[in-house]
């Protein structure tokens, strides 16, 4: 049987089921690659604990939807363009964190020109090689649709506009870029045990002589909505094609501030002998410097990666360990998932804590500067164009601890003020409820204490479950600090 072919599969396939006879079931083994250290590095057969993953996610869940969410709520935080107020450049909620994108699994991007072997990368580490779903590959533009390739109970694929459809999925968000997009979309399912704990997403390839317009969707914007919410992004390359054009220099400013997710892969490199392929490692680093301006460059992986054995006479060593650092990347990913998001939720709270308290200090200098014979919009306009006159943001940097590094823009509250009138807003003192508590007492009980803890249960290993203290609050009186007394 051809192990390697199956290998990560739940079951095995029948080489008769592809009509292989004996003789070319022998040639294709003496060609194939062993793919035993992929199961080894990613650790795929070994079993883990369900019960505590889930319980853990549970509780995650149940601390945004008390503590964070209402938050959200009372001060539109999601009308606020999410760009503007991020100081860290990366995920966004999106429209609102659904329980999909709370439990959504991490998610690896393939990103690059076409024809660079994103598909065939994904065949290989899937061992997806002659089965009825492997990704269409060739020399030519093969891949013209979004593939997202995740985890199912069976093998099937699932139209775009149902993955838009079903709120349990975290794609939802997509249907803001239009019929033809969903059209473009497209996910595969199949019980694979990688699949169990990551999903792939395939892009189309770059082709800098067409124009955006001709996909019919915004492509960029699209890109755009993968990145933000990519937890690993390979941005491929072969020998011979290291050229960047306008398309691909949009490409690495879509990824600026992204560095820690990006690793550069270098592929075919069986191709090449070894001094030709040192001096295209030099090239790709001069046709990327310009576009990745940070201190510490992306890590760059020298390989071929594919199902079929190495070319003869080329490092073999070399591009089995870069294989292999790569594969420990992905790994580390894999195993950081649900740390990273609650450090995600987490930052993602201090953020709706940070508008909350912005919101509150332009409604309170209005109520100030308000007077019986005031013209309203006059006095809003008048604090929304300079905020800086009337200590705005400096007021939030000196009575609470908020960095000022993580403000957002202030341009950014003009245009949210501009749909969402000052009046419509009640101020931080009067959004208490006896039963309730208080808005801004329970987001930061959770920002200090309850994700803090639920990470450190996580590090040291005991069971996350949810204490009662939390979801009721013990009892006790709602407190708010910022009521006048």
């Amino acid at each position: 049987m051809l192990r390697s072919i199956s290998s990560g599969f739940e079951g095995s396939f029948n080489v008769c089921a592809f009509g292989f006879s004996a003789e070319e079931e022998a040639v294709l083994e003496s060609i194939l690659r062993d793919r035993s250290h992929i199961e080894e590095t990613l650790r795929l057969a070994a079993d883990e604990k369900a019960g505590d993953y889930a319980a853990a996610l549970q509780r995650l869940r149940k601390i945004y939807h008390n503590s964070i969410r209402p938050m959200e709520q009372a001060y539109k935080y999601n009308e606020l363009r999410q760009h503007e107020i991020s100081a860290y450049p990366g995920r966004t909620l999106g429209d609102s964190a659904t329980d999909g994108e709370i439990t959504s699994k991490p998610m690896v991007l393939f990103l690059g020109p076409w024809s660079v072997g994103k598909s065939s990368m994904i065949n290989y580490l899937l061992g997806l090689l002659d089965t009825p779903y492997q990704l269409y590959t060739g020399a030519e533009p093969t891949t013209s649709e979004f593939t997202v390739i995740m985890h199912g109970e069976k093998i099937r694929t699932v139209e775009g506009i149902v993955m838009a459809a079903d709120s349990s999925r975290s794609f939802s968000p997509l249907e803001k870029f239009g019929q033809n997009f969903l059209e473009k979309l497209v996910g595969i399912e199949m019980p694979h045990k990688l699949l169990e704990r990551v999903t792939f997403v395939d892009t189309p390839g770059i082709i800098e002589n067409r124009k955006q317009q001709e996909r019919g969707y915004p492509f960029n914007d699209v890109c755009q909505w993968f990145i933000d919410r990519a937890d690993l992004i390979f941005v491929v390359f072969d020998p011979t094609k290291l050229d960047v054009g306008l398309e691909l220099e949009m490409l690495f400013r879509q990824l600026k501030g992204r560095e820690s997710q990006i690793r550069i892969i270098l592929n075919k490199a069986d191709s090449l002998a070894t001094q030709d392929l040192m001096r295209v490692y030099g090239a790709l680093f001069w046709s990327l410097a310009p576009l990745i301006n940070v201190t510490e460059p992306p890590r760059v992986y020298v390989s071929s990666f594919w199902p079929y054995d190495y070319a003869p006479d080329t490092s073999r060593d070399l591009f089995k360990r870069e294989e292999i650092s790569l594969l420990e990347d992905l790994n580390q990913v894999i195993e950081n998932r649900l740390e990273n998001k609650i450090a995600f939720i987490r930052q993602h709270g201090i953020r709706v804590r940070i508008h909350a308290l912005l919101v509150d200090r332009y409604v309170q200098t209005f109520k100030e500067k308000m007077s019986f014979f005031s013209d309203p919009e006059l006095v809003f306009k008048e604090i929304v164009e300079d905020p800086d006159k009337f200590y705005i943001f400096k007021s939030i940097l000196a009575k609470t601890n908020v960095s000022k590094f993580d403000l957002p823009n202030r341009d950014a509250y003009r245009d949210f003020f501009g749909i969402n009138p000052v009046s419509s807003f009640k101020q931080l003192s009067a959004q208490c409820s006896y039963i309730g508590g208080c808005l801004l007492e329970k987001i930061e009980r959770a920002i200090t204490h309850e994700l803090p803890s639920l990470l450190s249960s996580i590090n040291s290993g005991k069971n996350p479950t949810l204490s009662s203290c939390e979801a009721t609050g013990c009892g006790e009186k709602p407190k708010n600090r910022y009521r006048r007394n």
